[in-house]
């Protein structure tokens, strides 16, 4: 009888550990890092990517040259292309690089003078809150839209780039504070300036799209550089190219998928410029045209401008932008004086991303003739005359980190945050960019964990039921 029941652990033990066996290998490679565009997810093959910076500034304006890699020069951010009788778009945005190539290039920098103390320790990561738009998990478009503030107001349909403040609970995207909590924070300074060139929708003109990030990410006040050039009834563009000045009513397909387009050539519609779209044109499959318009801005918007052009040469994009020191919008636009202290943080996107597909600094500080990690320098006239010395500031791609989860319990960092304590003091960029990846994948990652736990529990139990089995067998041992 005793054998008969060694016998049956023995087995018992022998199909516990095949099936431990079996499970190890089932889940075997499983956790494996890879894209998952259903997910939202596309990691870029290069991690980091540098900027340079300079700053300068005399009596009136302030002055930022920004120079970054980009493999090709991205000026297109959307198209329509004619194929078989119908206009067809091109180049919207998708998880990581757009399949075409067609994405403009952007750089962009947030600005503060202290009013929203966080930024100068947290930067880009305190303004990604929950529900934010291609996360993995995000608010859905009929959500947003039905929200009072976000959605009936500001006519939304995703969870942009926010303060903390401007919600009553950050873990809540929609917990958005009363409208004249939010009134009072923007008198009170509590927003960053954004200043946010764009190859396509900006740049043309030499003026670059002036926004700031509050409550959500919001235009300043007045008309854009952009517009649309869809008419939605009709489903055919509004305008076309002029062929009386530029020789030609549309694009070619091909030249522009391969680049073949000059920065110097009209390949952008200007609004009295181009001229009404002619459905009877004689289109022909691969004609191409721009999906936005272009238009001289006003208002608020229209303070920041490029000077010179924006431009790309031998691998290299080059961009100044001027803005007043005081723009007299306050509401908009933080002041700038001499000898101020101030905190920046940069982003840029290439290669055909856009979304939250971008490279991302840490905050810096810059200073208007005084120290700071960017020195910006006084001058006398009306341009500065750059040398040769530049602020290198490394960008990393910062994955789905959100400000949420560096205040959980699952970040074991957030009571250094709640000390005050900035992310530089236990982090380095070449931590960061790992972090990022890691966030990408953390549900991935702690199922195969679980996986890998059970399969070990299941292998050890039957090792210990097999070697109890054999020494009851032997009591003599």
């Amino acid at each position: 009888m005793d054998d008969r029941l060694r016998f049956k652990g023995l087995v018992a033990a022998l199909a516990l550990f095949g099936g431990g066996l079996l499970l190890s290998w089932l889940t075997h490679g499983t956790g494996v890092v890879h894209n998952d565009p259903k997910r939202s997810i596309s990691i870029p093959r290069q991690l980091t990517v540098p900027l340079q910076v300079q700053a300068a500034y005399n009596g009136s304006h302030m002055f930022f040259r920004y120079r970054w890699p980009a493999e090709k020069p991205g000026i297109f951010h959307d198209v329509v292309k004619f194929e078989d009788g119908k206009w067809v778009r091109k180049g919207a945005g998708n998880p990581g690089p757009e399949k075409d190539g067609i994405h403009e290039d952007r750089v962009a920098m947030m600005l503060d003078d202290g009013s929203v103390p966080e930024f100068a320790r947290y930067g880009g990561y305190m303004v990604i809150g929950s529900g934010i738009d291609t996360f993995t998990r995000h608010a859905s478009k009929e959500e947003v839209e039905a929200h009072p503030h976000l959605g009936k107001k500001l006519k939304g349909d995703v969870v942009t780039k926010s303060l903390p403040g401007t919600r009553t609970d950050i873990h809540d995207w929609s917990s958005v504070q009363p409208e004249a909590t939010l009134k009072a924070q923007r008198e009170a300074g509590y927003f960053l300036d954004l200043w946010h060139w764009r190859g396509h929708r900006s740049n043309p003109i030499n003026m670059s799209d002036d926004q700031l990030i509050a409550e959500a990410r919001l235009g300043d006040a007045g008309k854009s550089s952009a517009g649309s050039n869809w008419d939605g009834e009709k489903k055919q563009p509004r305008l076309m190219f002029n062929a009386a000045t530029t020789g030609y009513k549309a694009l070619k397909w091909d030249d522009v998928k391969q680049g073949k387009i000059a920065q110097d050539s009209t390949y952008f519609l200007r609004e009295g410029e181009a001229v009404p779209f002619d459905p009877a044109a004689g289109w022909v499959n691969g004609d191409t045209l721009p999906r936005r318009t272009l238009r001289t801005p006003e208002g608020s918007m229209a303070d920041i401008a490029v000077q010179g052009k924006g431009r790309w040469a031998d691998g290299y994009w080059d961009v100044t932008l001027t803005r007043k020191l005081d723009t007299g919008n306050p509401l908009d636009d933080k002041t700038l004086k001499d000898q101020g202290a101030y905190a920046v943080a940069f982003a840029i996107h290439r290669d055909a991303t856009g979304g939250r597909w971008h490279y991302v600094s840490l905050p810096a500080s810059l200073g208007l003739g005084r120290a700071g990690d960017i020195v910006a320098t006084r001058f006398a006239g009306d341009a500065p005359q750059w040398g040769t010395q530049w602020a290198n500031v490394e960008l990393f791609y910062p994955g789905q980190v959100s400000w949420p989860h560096l205040n959980s319990t699952k970040h074991a960092g957030a009571e250094f945050i709640r000390k005050g304590q900035p992310v530089t003091t236990h982090h380095s960029v070449e931590q960061l960019k790992h972090y990022g990846i890691e966030a990408e994948f953390a549900d991935v990652i702690y199922r195969q964990w679980l996986w890998t736990l059970l399969a070990g529990v299941a292998l050890i139990a039957a090792f210990g039921i097999a070697l109890n089995q054999l020494l009851k067998r032997n009591p003599g041992v």
